[in-house]
């Protein structure tokens, strides 16, 4: 069908422009996404770009969702190939902070640049990007009461997910702004001695 070639150049141009657009929000903030920037970035016309988005709250939001997809597949989803319990935990811990530190957005964390960007913020955007924390802490928690669950650690199971997200988090804002993987290396550290006592 002669429509299917256009279909198939417009995912892949969405693609493209997702992808540039998740690098761009993870330093600039999503408010310094603009249909026009990407379009001359990308050397694509400004009506081509509108039309794959239409406004700048879709482009916001469909770049939510690909940051997602590619945090999904640098964390939750390797993590969840680990063995149940302590090993899971740990297999998420490590990835998160591997995604961190590897700078898979160049503005480290995605979702911890945009989310102070969004915190105080109401709206669709807003929901949006607390959906996604909210989706990865929640995972991070029942992985921890599987540990406790299991006898692998014993703790309360949400205090210990949130400690463990608070040190992730720390990790990576004072790398960001500091330079350098001390603030990775002093995280893994506090994670084992936590995940051990």
């Amino acid at each position: 069908m002669p429509g299917d070639g256009r279909i198939a150049r417009g995912d892949a141009t969405r693609r493209l422009v997702l992808r540039r657009a998740v690098d761009v929000a993870s330093v600039d903030g999503l408010e310094g996404l603009s249909l026009g920037r990407l379009a001359t970035e990308l050397e694509l016309s400004k009506s081509g770009v509108f039309a794959l988005f239409g406004s700048k709250e879709d482009l916001q939001l469909a770049t939510i969702e690909a940051a997602l997809e590619i945090f999904r597949s640098s964390v939750t989803t390797p993590a969840r190939a680990a063995e149940p319990g302590l090993p899971r935990l740990r297999a998420v811990c490590e990835k998160w902070l591997d995604y961190s530190e590897r700078r898979v957005f160049p503005g480290g964390c995605f979702f911890f640049n945009v989310g102070a960007e969004f915190d105080a913020r109401p709206g669709r955007v807003h929901d949006a990007v607390a959906a996604a924390s909210g989706s990865f802490a929640a995972f991070l928690r029942e992985t921890a009461e599987e540990a406790v669950a299991l006898g692998h650690v014993h703790a309360d199971a949400e205090l210990l997910a949130f400690e463990l997200h608070a040190l992730g988090r720390a990790a990576n804002a004072d790398a960001v702004l500091n330079g350098g993987t001390r603030a990775y290396a002093l995280a893994r550290r506090a994670i084992r001695a936590r995940l051990a006592g």
